[in-house]
């Protein structure tokens, strides 16, 4: 399967940038999901590499092929790119059988294939199963109805998944009657005799049947412009069925089907053209929770079994977390954070990154104060309070700023010189630093509140809702807010003053609204964010 590369990718409507310049890689079998709140661009992006939507400008790169390239007038479209797309509407035709929606696209696929004999190919086959009449006849009795007579469908059926062959070889090997005799050593001699026929005719044109039955020639497989035979089809269907698990639907129509079902014949249908890259755009927001879990443990085995790269949209970071290789998170169309899941949770790069994933949200605690000579961080919290932060590896604090203020006049300086440029368009969905919330008992009304004046003694903790535990000896005093138990579980939130701190606490303990409880801060990965610019300075321990 083909790497997928993005190069400077822009995507804008007037002075809406729905994609800013875009860098990004998609490795060959990945699984990447396209993580973003609703209007980021997860969704354009997507379109962009499928063919669907053309980019304003940038270069997108499939494999070895440039399938768009703004500079070079390059638009590949979409049915040429060989993807696979799976929409969250099925779009399943109401009046087909599910092995006719399935085998609808593969109908119309006209392209270069190698050329085959089928007649010697299912000789060749047929002859090889009659070599054991015993295990086709095994097969039979196992298709007889209450009356001892066979049952022809269900027989069909048994001999295609007992030997992996199509619907019209189990019809002709169904005909040899294998329940009544044992000797086929005639029938197999002529089918041989076929056989052998079929590869001297290749050798009197030059070339030369291969295992497969494709004409070689001069060491290559002859190609022809061609349409998919009836046999190639059934084949095809019957494989993408049994991925999918809905083998015993075939004969059924999507109204006779559940909404997990039908997805899956959906996913078969993009399946059966064997495309390059998969996409998918919330495949799975119509079903209930139940079957969303489910869908996603199939989506992973699919992932593992057909080898293709998968490119997946959601808002739902429980879907991204639990599908992705790695997750692609975006925010007003700019790039924030492309990483494996657990880093994105673990080491996010600013404070959107950490307030968008994880559930329950994360915790922010302001924080005023200034490193210290041992390299620790002396802080004041939580209304005073005094707390060590000490980060797991060495920080100068002092040369992070300075690398802060390069990165800052290196955005400055970029800008000005696409502000030059003659037919640079001004962005009017400007990008603003995050506006993290602190969980309060009474809220503020910030629209009353001046701005404050952020200097380099501002920083914002944050604090997963695992890393609040409730410890007899623990050093903040705090009154349980709220509890909401789920079973191996519960999610408290804890009054502490006028502040409000979530967490997560293992077991089936029960607690009750209003009780006191002393609470510690736990584990090593506190992240410590710079105020003025949102981005994650370290990750360390917090001591209260």
């Amino acid at each position: 399967m083909p790497e997928i590369k993005l190069e400077h990718v822009t995507k804008r409507w007037g002075k809406f940038y729905a994609v800013d310049d875009l860098d990004l890689v998609i490795k060959d079998n990945a699984f990447v999901t396209l993580l973003g709140p609703s209007g980021c661009g997860k969704t354009t992006t997507l379109r962009m590499i499928a063919g669907l939507e053309s980019p304003t400008s940038g270069r997108i790169t499939i494999g070895d092929k440039v399938v768009f390239d703004s500079s070079l007038g390059i638009n590949i479209p979409a049915n040429k790119r060989k993807v696979g797309f799976l929409f969250q509407n099925y779009a399943l035709w109401p009046n087909m059988t599910v092995y006719d929606n399935i085998a609808f696209g593969l109908k119309n696929v006209k392209e270069p294939m190698p050329k085959i004999d089928f007649e010697a190919k299912n000789a060749a086959r047929m002859a090889e199963i009659l070599e054991n009449p015993g295990e086709v006849a095994k097969v039979l009795t196992e298709c007889r109805d209450k009356s001892g007579r066979l049952d022809e469908k269900k027989a069909h059926l048994k001999l295609m998944d007992a030997f992996t062959v199509s619907l019209y070889t189990a019809k002709q090997l169904f005909d040899y009657h294998a329940e009544q005799k044992s000797d086929f050593s005639s029938e197999i001699a002529a089918l041989k005799a076929k056989v052998t026929a079929a590869k001297k005719a290749a050798v009197s044109t030059g070339g030369m049947l291969d295992e497969e039955f494709r004409l070689v020639k001069d060491g290559r497989v002859v190609t022809k412009t061609r349409k998919m035979t009836k046999e190639e089809i059934d084949l095809t269907v019957r494989r993408v069925s049994r991925i999918v698990k809905i083998g015993m639907f075939m004969d059924r129509y999507p109204a006779e089907l559940s909404g997990g079902q039908q997805q899956r014949v959906a996913i078969a249908r993009t399946l059966a053209p064997e495309p390059a890259v998969l996409f998918m755009d919330e495949p799975l927001s119509n079903l209930d929770a139940k079957l969303r879990l489910e869908m996603r443990y199939e989506l992973q085995r699919l992932h593992v079994e057909t080898g293709s790269t998968f490119v997946y949209v959601t808002h739902d970071q429980m879907e991204a977390m639990t599908l992705a290789t790695q997750i692609c998170l975006i925010e007003n169309g700019v790039l924030q954070q492309y990483d494996a899941p657990l880093t994105v949770y673990n080491r996010p790069n600013n404070l959107f990154v950490a307030d968008f994933v994880g559930n329950p949200s994360i915790n922010f605690v302001e924080a005023k104060g200034e490193q210290q000579a041992d390299g620790s961080m002396a802080l004041q919290i939580l209304g005073g309070r005094q707390a060590t932060f000490r980060p797991l590896a060495r920080l100068d604090l002092n040369s992070w700023f300075r690398k802060r203020e390069a990165a800052s006049s290196a955005r400055t300086a970029a800008q000005k010189e696409r502000d030059a440029v003659k037919d640079y368009v001004e962005k009017g969905n400007k990008d603003e630093n995050f506006r993290y919330h602190i969980a309060r008992v009474v809220e503020d009304d910030a629209s009353f509140k001046e701005d404050p004046v952020i200097t380099d003694q501002d920083f914002v903790l944050g604090i997963r809702p695992e890393a609040v535990a409730i410890a007899d000896e623990g050093h903040l005093d705090g009154e349980i807010y709220g509890a909401m138990p789920t079973g191996m579980e519960s999610t408290i939130k804890v009054r502490v003053d006028d502040f409000l701190l979530t967490g997560v606490v293992f077991g089936s303990e029960l607690f009750t609204i209003g009780t006191r409880v002393h609470l510690d801060v736990a584990g090593d990965n506190i992240m410590l964010f710079d105020r003025k610019s949102g981005a994650c300075i370290a990750v360390g321990s917090l001591e209260v």
